[in-house]
């Protein structure tokens, strides 16, 4: 059956005529007035996925060009030798920074900014379940990146490399002021940010897909985009985690690195590289998921092999985890620990291989049209299989062990970087600019932009190979005559202001006033989704929500485009005058909820601006400030959740078109907030289980831990705490079932149990190594079991709020048996919050004697 035929068996009599230019019309003004931007000041307030998205790229971008002055202020200074242009305080700051500000606010960030943009509109959905959650991930990384960047004008930004290695970095004698501070709780707030995105990502990806577009038919951008947006919930927790180890060292005087009372730098270097390896990864795969995008565009063809570039993928995602070590070759490892490792990085060189060649594949049996996003493509692969090259080269230890810490291995940074993320983001620039702005980009200003950056890479660190194999090590100020280092490093800072005044033309031609008229409708004759926009865009996303039955919608579907624009789909109307979009199974795609998602708001951004005034606040030790701060963060969450999640529809059902009637409100898996509460949990507890590695690597090292003469929390006061957790877990699930079999006054005496139980739960658990007289200043032992202690019961803490909250909801009417998202959520979280309650207890309480007997 074609789909014209399709669709006609489908209508309903009565059901709008979508032939009708009248019909449609009244249809088109009612979605704009729904969808469209506010206007003047309140335009700040908007968060509709297109407008974050562009503010999110817009100041990504911002913060690469000032490390990009800071990397050129680097080049000048070794430009020659025994150079004073920068001091050395100076130097340390600026390289810091420009670490910094590439890995934190550039290369992670834009994947997130891009998907923001491009996601809705790949899967012909009208947003993404959470806008506002978005722009609160937007606002928090602004105010994060503005504390971290401004640091260096007042002389205080982070000085001792973006990894930040202790016990130095702890010590507030080698490392006085408030420059590490900045760093890790300047990045600690960020990190909310990109955690809320990928939250924000992967519930989009597989819940609001359009009906038909079954897991086996994304576009392979979200495929990209659900493994990196997974990788982030993996691999920035130990991140995290690490931080409240350093911050608590660093503030407190918990020894956590401390080797003299039993503390050991080598935990920060397996945490952060938990998190640093696979970031190369994390900042890699979207940028090769816009070549998937670009390539079959201009070969004229569906891409070769689907199914193996989604293994790739996914494989490369999971391999990146095992390759940590390889950031610790020289930090004195037994051989056998090498040897897994140094096979894991040569491993990770088969998917990475598989997804280049596949897209040389469909190069070859295409007919490539040219054009100047295709030149950045073609010299990103150069340059990025040249960094895998050398990646390979110092995956072998003892390659590394002669080169580590020389410029051989910032060249080999830059390559793969460079070549893996940013000419490829340029590519894409280029490429999806008409979708944006809905014109195009200047291909001559494109090919001057790309000669001169592509030359001026190479010319610039492909020196350094050879500066780092004659022994010029890396983050030094400067260096003496007479090394043979003077050529190579005048050549790098040449390439480097050539590489430079590329990027620069694309920027100007990005910011010129336009004059010229509109791009066609889908310029580049692409075949997915995001090129179904109208021209001049509208800000409905799409005119209807699509059935899909093909990979490339526009080529394969016939009249796929008029259907579209005449409203032949789903939702082609806003009669209620709401914001609605379509929540399908994560499977097949079958619909199963006209989704209401929340219109233009101030609060994500005053929810952002407080919890930032807490980490800033916390920053300086203005402690009263910082729980004010907290305070006022948390009513505001409170407040948004309130107004704005889990509100009672006007009605239960929405007849969306085609014969199709779907609830306006569900619960349970089935819902998108059910789906985001799970999928912060794992990141929470990756987080929590990296605290806990942190305990039985102590322990490994040690050996006597705990310490002779320590007593250690005992086995009453976490077992008595263990108890309490299930019976807030299980007075939590029983109160559920409860509310849904229609007692309503009795799920309230439960939640208020429960409620009870939680902060029992946290107090008991504290009262332990209380009792016990545990000082965590003394050694590492006591200070690592209070602060998974306290991680512990601080989760029962957020249990009883999210309890407290629930009860006030069903006091006032909004939680009801029908109408029971808020339990159902937090029911879940108490999965998660019992399981971390176990797992302290048998590592503080119990272990201890386990091992000792």
């Amino acid at each position: 059956m074609s789909m014209a035929a399709e669709l006609d068996a489908l209508r309903r009599p009565g059901d709008p005529d979508q032939n009708d230019e009248a019909v449609r019309k009244a249809q088109a003004e009612r979605l704009i007035a729904v969808w469209d931007s506010p206007k003047g000041w309140r335009y700040w307030s908007d968060v509709n996925n297109t407008t974050v998205g562009v503010w999110y790229t817009a100041t990504a971008f911002a913060f690469m060009l000032f490390a990009g002055v800071l990397g050129l202020l680097i080049r000048v200074q070794l430009s020659a030798p025994d150079n004073d242009f920068l001091t050395a305080t100076m130097y340390n700051q600026v390289y810091t920074l420009h670490g910094t500000v590439m890995m934190f606010l550039f290369a992670v960030p834009i994947f997130e900014a891009v998907a923001v943009i491009l996601l809705p509109q790949m899967l012909g959905a009208r947003d993404l379940p959470f806008p506002r959650l978005s722009a609160f991930g937007y606002w928090c990384f602004l105010i994060g990146g503005i504390f971290v960047c401004g640091s260096i004008f007042f002389g205080q930004a982070p000085d001792s490399g973006w990894f930040m290695y202790p016990p130095l970095t702890t010590q507030e004698r080698f490392t006085p002021g408030y420059g590490a501070d900045i760093w890790l709780l300047g990045l600690s707030f960020i990190e909310v940010a990109s955690i809320a995105a990928a939250v924000e990502l992967i519930v989009g990806t597989l819940k609001c897909r359009p009906p038909g577009m079954r897991l086996n038919l994304m576009p392979l951008y979200a495929w990209y985009v659900l493994v990196v947006a997974a990788m982030i919930l993996f691999a920035f927790p130990p991140l995290i985690a690490g931080d409240v180890l350093f911050e608590m060292e660093r503030l407190f005087d918990w020894p956590f690195f401390d080797p003299t009372r039993g503390g050991d730098p080598m935990l920060w270097q397996h945490l952060f590289w938990i998190f640093g390896h696979p970031e190369v990864y994390i900042i890699f795969l979207p940028t090769i998921a816009l070549f998937a995008m670009i390539i079959p565009t201009f070969a004229r063809r569906p891409l070769i092999g689907y199914s193996w570039i989604v293994l790739a993928a996914v494989g490369t995602g999971f391999l990146s985890f095992g390759l940590w070590v390889h950031h610790m070759f020289a930090t004195g490892l037994p051989a056998m620990s090498l040897g897994f490792f140094s096979a894991a990085s040569e491993a990770v060189a088969i998917p990475t291989g598989v997804q280049i060649f596949v897209f040389l594949a469909t190069c070859l049996a295409g007919r490539v049209i040219f054009s100047v996003p295709m030149l950045f493509v073609s010299g990103s692969l150069g340059i990025f299989v040249l960094g895998g090259l050398t990646g390979v080269m110092v995956a072998l230890a003892p390659f590394d062990w002669q080169v580590h810490d020389t410029y051989f291995v910032v060249a080999h940074l830059h390559y793969v970087i460079i070549g893996g993320v940013l000419f490829p983001i340029v590519a894409g620039l280029y490429y999806y600019w008409p979708i944006v702005s809905s014109r195009k980009l200047s291909d001559r200003a494109g090919k001057w932009a790309f000669w001169l950056m592509f030359a001026g890479f190479n010319i610039g660190f492909f020196p350094m190979h050879y500066s780092g194999m004659i022994g010029m090590p890396r983050r030094v100020w400067t260096y003496p005559a007479a090394l043979g280092l003077e050529l190579p490093n005048l050549v790098s800072t040449v390439g480097a202001f050539i590489f430079a005044s590329g990027f620069l033309i694309v920027v100007a031609d990005m910011l010129r006033p336009r004059k010229d008229p509109y791009a066609s409708r889908n310029v580049w004759n692409a075949g997915t989704l995001e090129w179904s926009g109208e021209v001049p865009d509208q800000p409905w996303g799409v005119r209807s929500i699509p059935i899909i039955r093909s990979r490339y919608p526009i080529w394969d579907q016939p009249n796929f485009l008029d259907d579209l624009d005449k409203g032949r789909f789903y939702l082609p109307d806003a009669q209620e005058g709401k914001r609605e979009t379509l929540v399908t199974s994560v499977l097949d795609a079958e619909p199963v909820q006209c989704l209401r998602v929340p219109g233009p708001s101030f609060v994500p951004m005053i929810a952002a601006v407080f919890l930032g005034a807490c980490f800033i606040a916390a920053t300086f030790h203005y402690w009263t400030l910082t729980l004010a701060s907290l305070a006022v963060a948390v009513f505001v969450i409170m407040f948004w959740l309130w107004r704005a999640t889990a509100v009672i529809p006007e009605k239960d059902e929405k007849y969306v078109g085609l014969g199709l009637t779907l609830p306006t409100y569900v619960s349970g898996p089935h819902s998108v907030s059910w789906w985001a509460m799970f999928i912060t949990m794992i990141g929470d507890a990756t987080a929590f289980l990296s605290l806990v590695f942190g305990y039985y690597f102590f322990f490994t090292i040690h050996a006597d831990f705990p310490p002779a003469g320590t007593a250690g929390p005992g086995q009453f006061w976490p077992t008595a705490s263990l108890a309490l957790f299930a019976l807030a877990w299980g007075g939590t699930l029983l109160s559920h079932r409860v509310l849904k079999g229609g007692n309503v006054r009795g799920a309230q005496l439960l939640m208020a149990g429960a409620l009870v139980a939680f902060l029992a739960a946290g107090a008991a658990l504290l009262w332990g190594p209380h009792a016990t007289g545990l000082q965590p200043t003394v050694h590492a032992y006591p200070a690592i079991v209070w602060i998974i202690a306290i991680w512990t019961a601080i989760h029962a803490g957020v249990g009883a709020l999210m309890l407290a909250y629930c009860l006030v909801r069903s006091l006032a009417g909004h939680l009801t048996p029908r109408y029971d998202i808020d339990l159902s959520n937090v029911a879940l979280y108490t999965h998660f919050a019992a399981a971390t309650g176990l797992v302290t207890v048998l590592t503080i309480g119990w272990f201890p004697l386990v091992a000792g007997g």
